[in-house]
């Protein structure tokens, strides 16, 4: 009873200390009576629309008994999520993220409504002190006591560690100590979604965690059960208000597509009168001569898609329950991290603030209007470009358990890295490159769960030239593109399994005038560096682009979240100027310079000399090292630096004037060296070709 007693007041203690200073006062403006409906927050969002039009019927939900407040009682709608991320930041740590998470977890506190007045209020407030003080200790002690015998086994093997052989090939490590990693994740499997979740992100954590634990890590998959369809009809009924679910959907596939940890995901049909399939990005406004002439132009030069949207839907919902086993496994996690932080050997990884770190991602998981906000944020900076595309969402039909987005209609990643990408191999490799680098140095809003499974590939024909200044929409040639579209993908599908078919089928689309295209899903998780962080992030990219390496190991000594418990700190920054001056040799060699081979040596050192960096920091290094190993997987003379030279030159026309008042040359010298690097590469090539082919001094 102490230990329940124990776990009660830390677990209060810590979401006391997470919960302080939540800006209540953003729910202003946002929240509405529950009995009303969300249309008033979708015409933020939405334009008036033309005839025929994506358009959604609103209906009255059913009122709701004022009891204590739960998850969706009252609940903002998903638009009003939108706008939180959009707004400006209010201080050098603040986010787009940040504000939505505070809000969405002040929805959810438990508490006794204002209404409740009399015998009712003293009733609930008993309720409220028993659930809080009695029933939730012995849950989360129940809870526990099931972790300890899932986790108990694999600390009592941990002396395996120093036994075997090392492996020269496996980073050196021991047999023995493979044999523990593989262990400890099967056990992370048994313990449930929060501890799947955490070897996920303890995967990406290389900053921290051996390099070798990370890559058996990144293979832990959620082989989580799928809960009933009876359960998936209430949710989703709830979201709709109250509908019956015949009355909602034409098609649903009761099977599920994919069951995650979190949430399992199925493809349905909406029916025509809550969506007409139409192209929603198109804006309402008629376009005058100028708009008109350069979309031509751009069909022309950037082999534009049509924007063709899908009649079918993605609908994701929440496993039930899962809210309450995440957070008690989170008060356990929390519990052990204090004890464990007390070990001095260990004192340097500060576990509280990484449980906290991960508790956070975890719980922006747990609400879908968040990964919906997301998603209408890349589609609004996504655009005007051709480069990738995001699935629209349904932000009226969105809530806090249910995701409504347009099916993406794709073959994954992963089958193109396997089979190879034939005549689109480099048009792939170099789309994936140009998109990322897009939202880390324009949009500083970046996808932050970028691996092969979240990238599919769609093919489009190209969007023609039109000689008309006004150009109606015809629906029936709308449906007849995304027909095209999944009959391309339908010849594909069959030839996964057949690397010489497939390549041929994919010629065949190539000569029929098929273009490829990326789409990235499952924006749950976004990485956006705060004005502090961002900062920090470009005052070492000048000391970079100066080949400084010295001083860019001093700053990130300084800024980094425990400057005190970094060891080596002038050794550190000699490794780094090491380590800059032979990026600068290879750079000025003109050959492909492997920067994921680079982050992979910084994050090594990082954790060498005990240099905590912020989490964003570290989840951009990860995206850049997985990007590029999709990149070389499919084109392995694919090259960063080269990739990012157009981003460069946008960034440089958008905010070089800017930069250069304030002193700041370092995006000026990156530019002008890769520019300089390219006309020298083009140069040599140009004088290679023409040695090679004897067109210097051809024989007559």
């Amino acid at each position: 009873m102490s230990l329940l007693l124990t776990l009660g007041r830390l677990s209060r203690r810590a979401e006391a200390s997470r919960c302080a200073g939540c800006p209540v006062t953003l729910l202003r403006g946002f929240t509405h009576p529950p009995q009303l409906s969300t249309r008033r927050f979708a015409s933020h969002v939405q334009p008036s629309l033309r005839p025929g039009q994506y358009r959604h019927r609103s209906w009255r939900q059913p009122p709701r008994s004022p009891r204590l407040a739960s998850a969706g009682a009252g609940g903002l709608a998903a638009a009003a999520f939108v706008e939180l991320s959009e707004k400006d930041n209010d201080g050098p740590r603040d986010t787009g993220e940040k504000r939505m998470l505070e809000v969405s977890r002040d929805e959810i506190k438990k508490k006794v409504s204002d209404s409740d007045t009399g015998l009712a209020r003293i009733r609930h407030q008993i309720v409220l002190f028993l659930d809080i003080y009695i029933w939730e200790p012995i849950c989360t002690g129940v809870r526990f006591l099931q972790l300890v015998t899932i986790f108990v086994p694999v600390i009592l093997t941990v002396p395996a560690i120093w036994i075997g052989n090392r492996q020269p090939d496996r980073d050196n490590e021991r047999t023995g100590t493979l044999w523990w990693y593989e262990f400890l994740v099967q056990a992370m499997e048994w313990a449930g979604p929060a501890f799947i979740k955490l070897g996920q992100w303890a995967a990406s954590r290389s900053d921290v965690f051996p390099d070798e634990l990370c890559a058996i890590m990144s293979k832990l998959h959620a082989d989580a059960p799928a809960h009933s369809f009876h359960a998936t009809k209430r949710i989703v009924r709830a979201a709709f208000g109250g509908r019956d679910f015949e009355d909602i959907f034409e098609e649903f596939d009761d099977k599920p597509l994919g069951v995650g940890a979190i949430a399992q995901v199925y493809r349905a049909k909406l029916k025509p009168d809550l969506a007409a399939p139409v192209d929603v990005d198109e804006d309402d406004t008629p376009e005058d001569l100028r708009r008109h002439v350069y979309r031509n132009v751009e069909s022309v030069l950037k082999s534009s898609p049509k924007r063709v949207p899908s009649s079918y839907v993605a609908v994701k919902v929440l496993h039930p329950g899962v809210e309450r086993t995440v957070r008690r496994d989170l008060r356990i996690m929390w519990f052990f991290a204090t004890i464990l932080n007390s070990i001095p050997t260990i004192e340097w990884l500060s576990l509280p603030d990484e449980v906290d770190q991960f508790g956070e991602m975890m719980k922006l998981q747990l609400d879908l209007r968040i990964e919906a906000a997301n998603l209408s944020r890349f589609r609004k900076n996504f655009k005007e470009r051709t480069t990738a595309s995001f699935p629209f969402p349904y932000t009226e039909f969105c809530t806090r358990n249910v995701l409504i987005e347009e099916f993406a209609h794709g073959i994954p990643l992963a089958d193109f890295m396997a089979n190879g990408g034939g005549v689109f191999q480099q048009d792939i490799a170099s789309e994936g490159l140009d998109a990322f680098l897009r939202m880390l140095l324009l949009d500083n809003f970046v996808h932050a769960d970028l691996h092969p499974g979240n990238i599919m590939v769609r093919f489009y024909e190209t969007e023609r030239p039109s000689l008309r200044l006004r150009q109606a929409h015809d629906s029936h040639e709308l449906h007849s593109d995304g027909d095209a579209t999944e009959h391309v993908l339908s010849r594909l599908r069959p030839f996964r399994n057949d690397k010489e078919q497939w390549t041929a089928e994919l010629n065949k689309i190539d000569r029929e005038g098929f273009r490829p295209q990326l789409i990235f899903i499952d924006t749950g998780l976004v990485t956006e560096l705060n004005e502090t962080n961002r900062q920090n992030f470009l005052d070492l990219f000048r000391a970079v682009a100066e080949f400084d390496g010295y001083k860019a190991g001093h700053l990130m000594c300084e800024r980094c979240r425990q400057p005190d418990a970094v060891l080596d700190k002038e050794v550190f920054a000699l490794k780094m100027q090491h380590l800059v001056l032979g990026v600068k040799s290879r750079t000025l060699a003109l050959g492909n310079v492997k920067i994921g081979d680079i982050l992979q040596e910084v994050l090594n050192m990082v954790r060498q000399h005990h240099v905590r960096l912020e989490g964003d920091f570290v989840n951009v290094v990860i995206s850049i090292l997985l990007l590029e190993g999709i990149g070389r997987s499919l084109n392995p003379d694919v090259d960063l630096l080269s990739s990012s030279l157009p981003i460069l030159r946008q960034l440089g026309a958008q905010s070089g004037k800017d930069m250069m008042k304030k002193g700041d040359f370092s995006m000026l010298m990156v530019w002008v060296g890769l520019e300089t690097r390219r006309f020298m590469q083009a140069s040599i090539e140009d004088v290679e070709r023409c040695v090679k082919y004897d067109l210097l001094s051809p024989n007559v």
